[in-house]
């Protein structure tokens, strides 16, 4: 079974920095290279909303992340890792690791939890 474990939450306060990492140690090299790797986060009282993306062509992030946060996939090590910088109050939730494969399915993390204080 796919498993998909996330590493790297926090407290941190506002201007700092986390690295988050999602491994995928069960995952075939060949199905994780050409998958969809993303990161998603929930935050209080709102819709789990997807921050950044990344697959075998390009990366994309939700528009409140870009210039702040890096999605970065290491295909070797079957993992991704979202380095979040200048970190907001309103980054403040648990951040998912999702994976989707090239035949459609969908694999979730446990989730980690980032918190910004001021």
């Amino acid at each position: 079974q796919v498993q998909l474990v996330e590493s790297g939450g926090g407290l941190v306060q506002a201007g700092g920095s986390l690295r988050l990492s999602c491994k995928a140690p069960r995952m075939i090299l060949s199905v994780f290279n050409s998958n969809t790797m993303e990161w998603h986060r929930q935050t209080p009282g709102k819709q789990r909303e997807l921050v950044a993306r990344v697959n075998p062509d390009d990366t994309q992030y939700v528009d409140s992340v870009k210039g702040r946060f890096t999605i970065s996939k290491n295909n070797s090590k079957r993992t991704i890792d979202l380095q979040m910088n200048s970190l907001k109050p309103e980054d403040t939730g648990v951040y998912y690791c999702h994976a989707v494969t090239t035949t459609g399915h969908n694999y979730w993390g446990q989730g980690t939890q980032v918190t910004v204080v001021t």
